[in-house]
């Protein structure tokens, strides 16, 4: 036995605020039935996904809606906004993170407009789930009780370890043979995806690989062999490797099998299943097309499965399939194996061709279509019927259809769909054996596409710029054309059966594939409503985003400054798009993190300079480096602390480490315009802090010879900073206010506390009298006063803090327009009323009850004017 290394719990925060729920109320079989793994649902409130925990973004899909993260425990936790949100196509989605990047707790992840959500998804309940296979399980959870962002949601702790080895293996004769048995450890046992991983894992290890299971056995070699073994969920699998990498091979294999491979979660990154994708569903959907028949006429409405939401008026365009005809003798054994392998060879070219340019889901698609070119099974098995005397083309189709076969045997729908992707290689190599490209299909605008079924390879070729929506008469929503069709943004529709065949070419149509429906020739006025309507949601997006171009004022003027947090230059054009009027808060940690050495001054000027320029001129508030506490950084140990989060931490780091900090500021002061920078310390406690820096930044003004002040602000983040406020601001330009500490140091709730955390919100009136008292010592000075925590993205906080005299606000940049539109209908009368009235009130519910007729959750702004 190999022993298991102990491991800790993990308390995961809660990425939202709502209400927490049981999977088991999530109208999604995926979700519902655990088939992806175990948690809570969150019914959201809040329009911002934070980090449940430190850790590494491992998949984050084109369309935004879901990221999955995994933490320095090893658990990997999805997190999926809303269901069926896929079929939105990043509509209404913003990333503040990319693949790859590390993260920490409460960090903003994906910004959402929930109205748009709860009116198009299937339903607003959000995931969290530690995904299947990590060898965790949920020990408790805050379920059925209200939350808020950052509170404690569940924690988790290991399992047992599902693979165990049995031994030194067989003897050979010389070379190294290991014999293991491993569980299954996958949802869906060995399909597709975890077949290809473990194919990919062997790739550079030497020796062979044999899987059985209930007397079958496979090359662990071949994609193909692999998912025809049809091994599901909790089968013994006994793994055999011989050659002198055996050991390195049987790891390789248990780790994608009990979900420990570290691309084990990448089924996530492909768009999860639209609705009505559950397995019983699809597979009695697909039985119902085959056996009835359906009159269509003018006016009638055909249901499908929605493989891709959205709303389309078009005409149809029928897409007629005709199988290549191929000769079964061959011309010979040694002209049809070339023949053979010159196509496979073009094949792989043009694969690996689109290979370069692809993202997202297509990738996913090309890379499988490589893994399965490559698979020894097919090709040694059509080499094997060449030598029995077939031609090249015979022998593939031949191969290829008999794999397609075993694939449906299995009686497991998801197996038989991926098997769309065998047909279309057969189709791809067939053409090239043929000597003829095939012509591309041509299509008019506006076309809406009909067909029995339609491959991957196809739907890539066409004009998506033509293309206003699909409709198939067989097919299944978990099909690699109805993820692309979703990751493509085209509204789809699969399972609509054989009454698709009576409708003619041109025929006008309305596909709604938000209802899961298609009405044939609905009408003039009722096709010119829907053309409107598409219109109108266009205009009112274009609108939005210019809208957010322009300053902002209160209805009756007062200027309100709306800048943005900023934690990288793709965030800084993020920024600029949603019409940022400068960055509030630059992270500067993002230079610092995920690295053994410490940024150098011409590193740091570079990047700040850049970030400069994308701003064009405006404003560009840099933080210095804010770790300690909970950011450790590995070329930084910090002395052993009981309590990080009250030790060296912020600004305290920096004194502490004052070669660091003069390089930053010398970084920082370098910058050009002169104008555009200001400088802003974190976790500012009294008036000394402030002096010591300032300090250091004139000298480092007169190393580099600049002779321009340089504006210094501080951070109110806790108690001691806010009751101090008017001692600071003698010291200090501007302030900052950083709600998110300032509301657990004023509560005494670590947002990480599985008992306290709950009742965290920065509404609390505790917190706004601290607010309040900032913004009047400020006001008294005449410092400017803003506020760059969590609470300056939520557009329900916005008339309160504007009432209390916070007149910027720097939130995550895909709330910008909304909340400049928000504000413009404020005036500033209303919300010092209602800023006056909070004060008095008794706990942060109130408060929110309070600013709901402002600021209602539900709707969107009627105007941006």
């Amino acid at each position: 036995m190999r022993a298991t290394e102990p491991r800790r719990r993990l308390v995961l925060l809660s990425p939202l605020a709502g209400w927490s729920t049981p999977l088991d109320e999530i109208p999604d079989p995926v979700f519902a039935g655990r088939m992806l793994g175990d948690g809570l649902a969150v019914d959201p409130t809040g329009a911002t996904l934070h980090a449940p925990c430190d850790g590494q973004i491992i998949a984050l899909p084109e369309s935004r809606h879901a990221v999955t993260l995994r933490s320095d425990f090893g658990a990997e936790i999805l997190m999926h906004v809303g269901i069926d949100t896929v079929g939105l196509a990043g509509e209404g989605f913003e990333a503040h993170v990319s693949l790859g990047r590390r993260v920490a707790a409460g960090d903003p992840l994906v910004t959402f407009d929930l109205d748009l959500i709860a009116r198009r998804a299937k339903s607003l309940l959000t995931p969290v789930l530690v995904m299947e296979g990590c060898g965790l399980t949920v020990l408790r959870s805050s379920v059925g009780r209200e939350v808020a962002a950052g509170e404690f949601l569940m924690e988790v702790a290991p399992l047992e370890r599902a693979g165990v080895p049995e031994g030194p293996g067989e003897e050979g004769s010389g070379a190294t043979v290991e014999v293991r048995r491993v569980r299954v450890a996958l949802e869906h046992g060995i399909h597709a995806r975890p077949a290809a991983q473990i194919v990919s894992a062997l790739r550079s290890l030497a020796g062979q690989v044999e899987l059985a299971v209930e007397g079958r056995t496979a090359n662990a070699r071949s994609t193909v062999a692999l998912m025809k073994l049809g091994a599901r969920k909790g089968d013994d699998i006994r793994v055999r490797a011989a050659g002198r990498d055996a050991g390195r091979a049987i790891d390789a294999v248990a780790a994608v099998l009990t979900g420990a491979h570290e691309n084990a979660v990448s089924s996530a990154r492909a768009v999860p299943r639209p609705p009505g994708a559950g397995l019983a569903a699809t597979s009695q959907l697909l039985t119902a097309v085959t056996s009835t028949a359906v009159e269509v006429r003018a006016g009638a409405a055909l249901p499908g499965v929605i493989a891709s939401r959205g709303l389309a008026v078009g005409q149809a365009v029928r897409l007629r399939a005709r199988e290549i005809e191929v000769t079964e003798a061959g011309a010979g054994v040694s002209h049809e194996s070339l023949q053979l392998e010159r196509a496979r060879a073009q094949v792989r070219s043009r694969l690996e061709s689109a290979l370069s340019s692809a993202s997202g889901t297509a990738r996913e698609i090309v890379e499988a279509h490589l893994q399965l070119l490559e698979d020894p099974e097919l090709t040694e098995k059509s080499l094997t019927l060449i030598s029995d005397g077939a031609s090249a083309a015979y022998a593939w189709r031949r191969t290829i259809r008999g794999s397609i076969e075993a694939l449906r045997a299995l009686g497991d729908p998801r197996m038989a769909e991926r098997a769309d992707d065998l047909l279309d290689l057969e189709g791809q190599m067939l053409l090239a054996m043929s000597g003829h490209p095939g012509a591309a299909i041509q299509l008019p605008a506006d076309a809406i596409l009909l067909a029995e079924e339609l491959l991957p390879s196809q739907l890539v070729g066409l004009d998506a710029a033509r293309l206003a929506g699909i409709c198939l008469a067989a097919g299944g929503a978990t099909s690699h054309v109805s993820i692309l069709a979703a990751a493509m943004g085209i509204p789809a529709l699969v399972a609509v059966g054989p009454g698709l065949r009576q409708i003619l070419d041109g025929t006008a149509l309305l596909l709604d594939a938000d209802a899961g429906l298609r009405h044939v020739d609905p009408g003039a006025e009722r096709l010119a409503a829907t053309r409107r309507q598409l219109e109108l949601r266009a205009a009112r997006r274009a609108a939005e985003r210019e809208a957010a171009q322009r300053d902002c004022c209160t209805a009756d003027g007062t200027r309100i400054e709306v800048f943005a947090n900023v934690g990288s230059l793709a965030d800084a054009h993020a920024a600029v798009r949603n019409g940022a009027e400068g960055c509030g808060l630059l992270r500067t940690e993002f230079l610092f993190l995920e690295r053994e050495t410490p940024p150098s001054e011409a590193e740091q000027h570079a990047e700040y300079q850049r970030l400069a320029e994308t701003l064009a001129g405006k404003p560009l508030t840099i933080r210095t480096l804010d770790v300690g506490g909970d950011k450790p950084i590995p070329y930084l140990p910090m002395p052993a602390e009981e309590n990080p989060s009250l030790g060296l931490r912020g600004v305290r780091t920096s004194l502490w480490r004052p070669d660091l900090l003069r390089q930053q500021l010398r970084a920082i002061l370098r910058v050009r315009p002169r104008g555009q920078c200001r400088i802003l310390l974190p976790m500012i406690t009294d008036v000394a802090e402030i002096r010591s820096v300032r300090s250091m930044a004139q000298e480092a003004c007169a190393g580099i010879g600049r002779q321009e002040p340089i504006a210094l602000g501080v951070m109110i983040e806790t108690p001691a900073s806010a009751l101090m406020a008017d001692a600071l601001a003698a010291e200090a330009d501007f302030f900052s206010i950083g709600t998110n500490d300032l509301t657990q140091y004023t509560l005494a709730m670590d947002r990480g506390h599985p008992e306290l955390a709950a009742r965290l919100d920065a509404l609390h009136p505790a917190v706004l009298r601290l607010i309040a008292r900032t913004a009047e010592a400020a006001h008294a000075r005449g410092r400017g006063v803003a506020v760059c925590g969590g609470l300056a993205s939520d557009p329900a906080a916005a008339p309160i803090l504007i009432g209390l005299g916070v007149h910027e606000l720097s939130a995550v940049p895909a709330v910008i327009p909304r909340l400049k539109a928000l504000i413009r209908r404020l005036s500033l009368a209303d919300c010092a009323g209602l800023a006056r009235q909070a004060l008095e009130q008794s706990s942060a519910e109130a408060v929110r009850a309070l600013a709901l007729p402002l600021a209602p959750r539900e709707s969107e702004p009627d105007s941006v004017g």
